[in-house]
């Protein structure tokens, strides 16, 4: 089972102005071929569907822990999506009373994805960069470890070049800490299917990497995440499973050459996290309702129901 929390992996900083190209760029590391509902949709199938659980635990806890940051990953773009969709914080919600009668969205009818504003109010849905909706025929589950892990390695080195791609189209602070954070995780998740791969093989695949050979070092978004070592740690996200994968992931194994030197650790539980921005409610596009202050009234009481 999963356990949310409500934070993301990250702190991102809030968007400098509306972008809304910005949030169609950044849809394809959501929704592209190598995107993240591309690696939550592998390692968790592939995590439910793995044989002999029990006599290959090490490798099932690895995909299977690795299953639940992809999700809080798929969450982190989502967040980014939406963010540079709609712009900086404001703190308030509009209070215009929902006045339409001077098309106050008409540059979106010039937005390369309107659709991200016509059918999703701005926010992000598993669709690529192009509009296109994320497939399911992406999901590669053989029932064969070699072959899943393997693909794995190739999937982690193809999501890195995209985000590589997608970091150097953009601008803005929100996207560019996006890409600078999942450029450090997917080193990570590549180095630790290169090193489950070693173990049962004895092939050194970890000597290809990084592939494709991407220097974080010039990345600057990507140097307090180094600082801090997260280049070095897996997390369980879990109060006590998944440690089996410490003996793939860890027992002497160090960072990756061109990376801060460091030796490889299992994590109990998962990172401290960072706070959910808030979108404010837009009553001229509908959001969350065209009379959104009934809405605010029910769910005040309910809170104090709560409390």
């Amino acid at each position: 089972m999963f356990l949310r929390v409500d934070k993301l992996q990250i702190d991102l900083p809030a968007p400098k102005r509306q972008d809304p190209n910005a949030g169609a760029a950044l849809q394809e590391l959501l929704g592209g071929k190598y995107g993240e509902m591309s690696t939550l949709g592998n390692y968790m199938f592939q995590s439910f569907n793995f044989r002999s659980k029990a006599k290959l635990r090490p490798f099932y806890s690895l995909v299977a822990a690795i299953t639940a940051e992809e999700l809080g990953h798929v969450e982190l773009v989502s967040n980014g999506v939406a963010m540079l969709n709609n712009g900086p914080d404001t703190g308030a919600d509009e209070e215009d009373g929902g006045d339409i009668s001077g098309a106050p969205f008409e540059d979106m009818k010039d937005i390369r994805l309107a659709g991200g504003f016509y059918s999703h109010a701005g926010g992000a849905v598993p669709i690529n960069s192009n509009g296109a909706s994320w497939n399911n025929d992406f999901v590669t589950t053989t029932g064969n470890v070699v072959a899943d892990l393997l693909h794995n390695f190739h999937l982690e080195c193809g999501a890195r070049l995209h985000k590589l791609r997608v970091y150097e189209s953009l601008t803005d602070p929100t996207g560019r800490e996006v890409c600078g954070y999942l450029l450090v995780r997917g080193s990570v998740h590549a180095h630790a299917y290169a090193l489950a791969l070693k173990q049962i093989t004895g092939v050194a695949i970890e000597k290809m990497l990084p592939t494709p050979n991407i220097n974080l070092d010039r990345i600057p978004e990507a140097q307090k995440y180094l600082a801090e070592g997260s280049h070095c740690r897996l997390y369980t996200f879990s109060p006590k499973d998944y440690k089996e994968m410490s003996g793939i992931w860890g027992n002497g194994e160090m960072a990756l050459p061109g990376d801060p030197p460091g030796e490889l650790e299992v994590v109990e539980g998962m990172p401290d996290g960072g706070k959910i921005h808030q979108l404010g409610g837009v009553p001229s596009a509908f959001t969350p309702d065209y009379a959104p202050e009934e809405l605010f009234e029910v769910a005040q009481k309910l809170t104090k129901k709560a409390r």
